[in-house]
């Protein structure tokens, strides 16, 4: 597996597809890990795209490079560390493609650096620019485990089973059977990294102000939130069955986007569309991507 230094981390990255193709950045969420994309890369080599996919700082080989960096993720953060990755490949113009933390990350690209990116793809998590809103109480009862994550005793419970933590969030958030024991094993792997725990801790923690977002993000977290919309095409795929982000959460998604827009709904999917379904997101993104 290729890797990247930057000032920060060593990034472990997937690069797949057409060597000189347009390049496409596919953003992994949480918890999961850059294999999410597989079955979707896989429907797409063929296509004239150069698909790169990198481990998300505290996942699976990306690691640290100094043990005294703060263990920080805030999206903005986060993106950073993807301009450093596209950076170092030396890739100026590119499209994103996110899911879940992912969704968050490719729309800080986006207002950080709108001269780079040309289309965005988001799955799943809705879009946070102009601000976070403290969501309603069903929709809190839904985020039980980011409210469990913000208290001491939470995070040490999830310290001594991390994986079993990850695990019911998968059981919960998309219908019955929709993983086999080697694929949740095979991702769980990537938990084992040592700062998974506080970099996911962070990441929740920091989005109701439970923490400080890396200082030297600052600009790009106030940029998000005096953003209200995006003029760059657009599309965001949601699954009907999504446990922790219903579909009706995305119903107007397209009022952040005034470009050309357009909402994917799955049947019988949930949280995770490019596993579950990868046929149809492969589908649909070669037609966006290629558009």
């Amino acid at each position: 597996m290729p890797n990247l230094r930057t000032e920060e981390l060593d990034i472990s990255f997937i690069e797949t597809g057409a060597q000189h193709g347009q390049p496409v950045l596919l953003l992994h969420g949480w918890p999961d890990d850059a294999t999410t994309w597989d079955a979707v890369a896989d429907r797409l080599n063929k296509r004239n795209l150069r698909l790169v996919i990198p481990y998300l700082r505290g996942a699976g080989p990306t690691t640290f490079r100094d043990e005294g960096v703060p263990r920080t993720a805030n999206g903005a953060i986060l993106a950073m560390d993807a301009i450093a990755l596209m950076d170092g490949l030396g890739i100026e113009r590119f499209s994103v493609v996110g899911h879940d933390w992912g969704s968050h990350i490719a729309e800080c690209l986006t207002i950080g650096w709108p001269e780079r990116v040309e289309r965005i793809a988001q799955l799943s998590s809705t879009p946070r620019m102009g601000g976070l809103q403290t969501p309603p109480f069903r929709q809190s009862q839904l985020y039980w485990y980011q409210w469990f994550m913000a208290t001491k005793r939470g995070a040490q419970a999830i310290a001594k089973d991390r994986k079993g933590f990850a695990r019911i969030q998968w059981e919960n958030w998309a219908p019955d059977g929709w993983f086999d024991e080697a694929t949740f094993g095979g991702v769980a792997k990537s938990f084992e990294n040592p700062d998974w725990l506080p970099v996911t801790l962070h990441s929740y923690r920091v989005r109701w102000e439970e923490a400080e977002p890396d200082p030297r993000s600052a600009w790009l977290e106030e940029k998000v939130k005096e953003t209200k919309s995006l003029d760059l095409p657009a599309i965001f795929i949601h699954g009907r069955a999504d446990g922790v982000t219903p579909a009706e959460m995305s119903e107007n998604v397209h009022e952040k986007f005034t470009g050309p827009f357009e909402r994917i709904l799955l049947q019988n999917v949930g949280h995770f569309p490019q596993r579950e379904d990868p046929e149809s997101v492969a589908r649909e993104l070669a037609i966006f991507l290629e558009g």
